[in-house]
């Protein structure tokens, strides 16, 4: 018998990209949400993320493999660069859909949720944080989930794309994209 899929996550898209590319582990977003929805009964993943037009296409195979995406809009600077922070988001939507959720699944290595995460943890109403490395966590983020956090490269294995070489389509034709911060 399956248990009811009652967990949210909260992504931070940006966070969660940034870091398993510095690991040089490439996700396979249809995979990681699967991994979501059978191993800690995830029903709403929110997928947190500045907005950047050339990314529609990422966005949409977002979508089509079951998140939610949540969009910011963006800061362009003058070098290029494009910023697009969604901490606060990711935390407001938490809280407004606190009493919808039986525990709450932060997918970031950000210490900006530690507070957040403390409060989660404290009301029992932390699954667990999923950053994507001992290493690249913020050990403010750590002493807050306690025993409640996991790391990315502990399920790779579980997560990442097997089928694409760097700069090729993912499997559903889409091209790889990263988000933006």
């Amino acid at each position: 018998m399956l248990l009811p899929a009652d967990n949210y996550a909260f992504i931070d898209g940006t966070n969660l990209y940034l870091s398993a590319k510095a690991l040089n582990i490439r996700i396979d977003y249809e995979r990681f949400r699967v991994y979501l929805r059978e191993n800690l009964r995830v029903g709403v993943a929110y997928y947190f993320v500045g907005y950047v037009e050339d990314n529609r296409s990422l966005y949409s195979s977002l979508e089509r493999v079951g998140f939610t995406l949540m969009f910011k809009s963006i800061s362009r600077f003058k070098d290029g660069k494009v910023k697009g922070n969604c901490d606060a988001e990711l935390v407001l939507q938490a809280m407004i859909d606190y009493d919808s959720y039986r525990q709450a699944v932060i997918v970031s290595s950000d210490g900006d949720f530690g507070c957040l995460v403390r409060h989660l943890n404290a009301h029992e109403k932390l699954r667990q944080v999923l950053a994507c490395s001992r290493l690249g966590c913020s050990h403010h983020l750590r002493l807050a989930a306690g025993s409640r956090v996991a790391y990315l490269e502990g399920i790779r294995h579980l997560v990442e794309m097997k089928d694409t070489v760097e700069g090729e389509p993912h499997r559903d034709g889409t091209p790889q994209h990263s988000p933006s911060s």
